[in-house]
């Protein structure tokens, strides 16, 4: 067996003008599929990574997401002030009331505008999230209309420089700082002191509650005891789990991944069928020497798919590389949940480049086997009589 192996790894190299146009196709079909199933590994992992098990979030029941959700004044002071609920050093509760407020800013080029979230917090809106630290400048000043921004947002819309001012009806904001969010949800959002958004904005109430329970005990009472108050009529989930709930964003990019994929890797099958249809033709009397050797019609057959599926092999590791560059690359899609901006990295994760090169040897398989099957076929005498 080892000679037939040696044989199909030769002849691959004889014949490399139409083995390379077959590799190079099939290199871009991978490359194609790794690079937009990678857009969605980062949108996913931009969530995925967000919030601390020990917060709860609260929202209104029925809500989809902290945009669509209303939390009064009074039922915050409710829910804040339950015994199950930590407390810092100096008594108070570890719980922020945030406001959500969607702003239409233009782009850093000025080409156009895109949606933004400023998301309005209470002093206690750092403890409870301790992934977003200061980078540049200082924290903003309530009642000074003073926000810090993203630096990753700030690099994709206009006037975010510190000192930056910009205007969003009718009111000025100025950015007095930058902070780092280490590439989670909050990586693309404004933040603005909560009390001042409300009054800014004109908005009564709060969009959501997030909350850290004192102790494992305390949570897991913490959900049925909010729940259970009729005077709310909330709903409580894990901060951990809403957000990785909340990929919405990806299943665009991933279909669509996945459909150019199946397009591209149609012409791919045929590209490399004609290539094996071509190989078979020009190596009839070497097959016919191959069953004269003692070789059988499986072993013939077994030839031809695994040269096949080495030269998707190939193209698929190649299709890879193609797209490595694009790992770590920074860009911005549209957030289904809030329909505004969300930040994200292209990720190219080992497991992502494995389903790459399969994807490419199951093309390999599936366009190699009616030539091997034809090769497996050929009469022995018919193929040693051929010139």
């Amino acid at each position: 067996m080892l000679p037939l192996l040696k044989y199909h790894v030769r002849s691959i190299f004889v014949r490399w003008r139409a083995t390379g146009a077959t590799i190079l196709g099939l290199a871009l079909v991978v490359a194609v599929f790794v690079v937009l199933q990678s857009l969605a590994i980062g949108i996913e992992s931009a969530s995925a990574s967000t919030g601390d098990p020990r917060n709860f979030l609260v929202v209104r029941q029925g809500a989809l997401a902290e945009t669509t959700s209303v939390v009064t004044r009074e039922q915050y002071n409710i829910i804040r002030y339950q015994d199950c609920i930590a407390r810092d050093a100096a008594g108070q509760p570890l719980a922020t009331a945030d406001v959500h407020v969607i702003l239409n800013l233009p782009r850093a080029d000025r080409t156009g505008s895109a949606n933004a979230l400023l998301r309005g917090v209470s002093p206690q809106a750092l403890a409870l999230r301790p992934q977003v630290r200061l980078v540049d400048g200082r924290w903003f000043q309530p009642g000074h209309r003073e926000v810090v921004v993203s630096r990753r947002l700030a690099t994709r819309f206009a006037d975010m420089q510190l000192g930056g001012t910009f205007k969003s009806g009718g009111i000025t904001l100025t950015v007095v700082g930058h902070f780092d969010a280490g590439r989670t949800a909050f990586d693309s959002e404004i933040w603005i002191d909560a009390d001042e958004a409300r009054g800014a904005f004109d908005r009564p109430d709060f969009s959501s509650v997030l909350v850290r329970a004192a102790s494992p005990e305390a949570a897991a009472i913490l959900k049925p005891l909010i729940e259970g108050e009729r005077r709310l009529k909330m709903k409580v989930v894990r901060e951990t789990d809403y957000y990785r709930e909340q990929t919405r964003a990806a299943m665009l990019p991933r279909l669509l991944g996945n459909g150019l994929a199946l397009i591209m890797s149609i012409g791919a099958m045929f590209a490399a069928m004609n290539t094996l249809y071509a190989s078979v033709a020009s190596r009839t009397r070497e097959i016919g020497t191959l069953r004269v050797l003692g070789y059988r019609r499986r072993s013939i057959l077994f030839g031809f798919l695994l040269e096949g599926a080495l030269l998707a092999s190939v193209g698929g590791l190649l299709g890879c590389l193609l797209a490595l560059p694009m790992h770590g690359y920074s860009a911005g899609t549209l957030g289904w949940e809030s329909f505004t901006e969300t930040v994200f990295d292209f990720r190219i994760t080992p497991a992502l480049a494995a389903r790459g090169v399969l994807f490419a040897v199951g093309i390999g398989l599936v366009g190699s086997f009616l030539p091997a099957l034809r090769a497996a076929r050929l009469p022995v005498i018919a193929s040693l009589k051929s010139v």
